[in-house]
């Protein structure tokens, strides 16, 4: 008896890890009613491009079957191609079953799941728009650019435009946390016209990916959203800086120092003002600090120059060591998103250590490559 009891529960053990794992699974159930005995490639999405997860066989009648594994709380974009042709996408969580019907020529149905359904609609309404707007636009290609036909076609095209993009905001704020939302917001017309494209559609970023958060706060497609909302947030800041700043011959900076106070380059009280843009991880820019920097500031410092140092730095801790370690005492100020920093952008810095002269609040134009080039500047400039 004893045994028996045993035996039943290993066997309810064994059944609860089964439908443990089985509840992991999304399962796809199909047909592609012009692809007897052919292939179907499954691919998710990563992020930003397709990765092939398997290779699935249809039989005679275009039939098949699939099951994957969906972790909880992180669904996944699953799309179904027939060699380069996508015909069926899904958006399927944990334990979804779902029916498709398709064709290889990328007409699908779906049933079974709600996002699903809700993405095949978000496709269908883009898709609806782009062949409206292309056509438009090829017919533009064909009239006198001068015309009043190609004038009113273009108020046309411009107003289809419009009121898609507003559709768009329609839905991403009446669908705010569903995941369909996510490839709304990477709509492209055409290869370099986003749908997305203004300044101010950081905003929209920011709110869907504070909804979003609170639904799926482990999704990968969640946290490149933030990223990108970070990305458009910066340069929303940025633009209305440079709208707002005041006139002057270079780009301001108000950058914390090792205390955390912030120094403005404007408001810095010099005659010349030598602008450095370095990284303290690299080794050969700390001893450009040492070799040139110190002798520079020892030299020039009493006749009218000051140092604004701007570091790249991620590691602030590590920055702000340095500094203290090699004890350069002019302006040291960090940049913490390091190369994505708003600096870069300001001054299109490429590499660095980069160097630029501000003399009487007006950026110089001379130029110096070498050591021996910037002091012949600065004896010129500090007389």
């Amino acid at each position: 008896m004893k045994n028996c009891r045993s035996l039943r529960v290993l066997a309810f053990c064994s059944a609860a890890l089964l439908l443990g794992a089985c509840g992991r699974k999304a399962a796809v159930n199909g047909v592609v009613k012009d692809l007897p005995d052919g292939e179907v490639i499954v691919k998710l999405l990563d992020v930003n491009k397709y990765d092939v997860v398997d290779t699935i066989r249809t039989d005679a009648s275009g039939s098949f079957s699939y099951k994957l594994d969906i972790e909880k709380g992180q669904p996944e974009f699953v799309y179904l191609f027939h060699g380069d042709t996508k015909i069926a996408s899904m958006l399927l969580e944990k334990g979804d079953r779902v029916s498709v019907e398709a064709d290889t020529l990328g007409r699908f149905t779906v049933e079974g799941s709600e996002e699903s359904v809700r993405l095949a609609g978000v496709e269908k309404d883009f898709a609806d728009f782009t062949a409206e707007f292309s056509a438009m636009i090829d017919s533009l290609s064909s009239l006198d650019a001068s015309s009043s036909a190609a004038a009113d076609l273009r108020s046309r095209a411009a107003k289809a435009y419009t009121s898609y993009y507003r559709s768009r905001v329609r839905y991403i704020m009446e669908n705010s946390h569903s995941l369909t939302v996510v490839p709304v917001f990477y709509q492209t017309i055409g290869t370099g016209l986003p749908v997305f494209a203004q300044q101010t559609d950081a905003i929209h970023f920011n709110n869907i990916c504070d909804s979003l958060e609170t639904v799926y706060p482990d999704s990968k497609y969640v946290k490149a959203l933030k990223n990108e909302a970070k990305r458009r947030s910066d340069l929303l800041k940025l633009s209305i800086r440079i709208e707002n700043a005041p006139e002057m011959s270079y780009p301001d900076l108000d950058l914390p120092d090792v205390n955390a106070w912030k120094v403005k380059l404007s408001g810095v009280d010099a005659k010349v003002i030598l602008l450095h843009f370095w990284s303290s991880a690299d080794a050969a820019q700390k001893m450009f600090n040492l070799d040139v920097l110190k002798p520079l500031y020892e030299k020039y410092h009493s006749k009218g120059l000051e140092i604004y140092q701007v570091a790249l730095d991620a590691d602030k801790a590590g920055w702000a060591r340095t500094v203290k370690d090699q004890g350069l005492e002019w302006i040291n100020v960090c940049d913490g998103p390091g190369t994505e920093s708003a600096s870069v952008l300001l001054y299109n810095l490429g590499t660095l250590p980069v160097s630029f002269l501000i003399s009487d609040g007006e950026l110089v134009d001379g130029r110096f490559s070498d050591e021996a080039s910037l002091r012949k500047l600065l004896d010129s400039l500090l007389r």
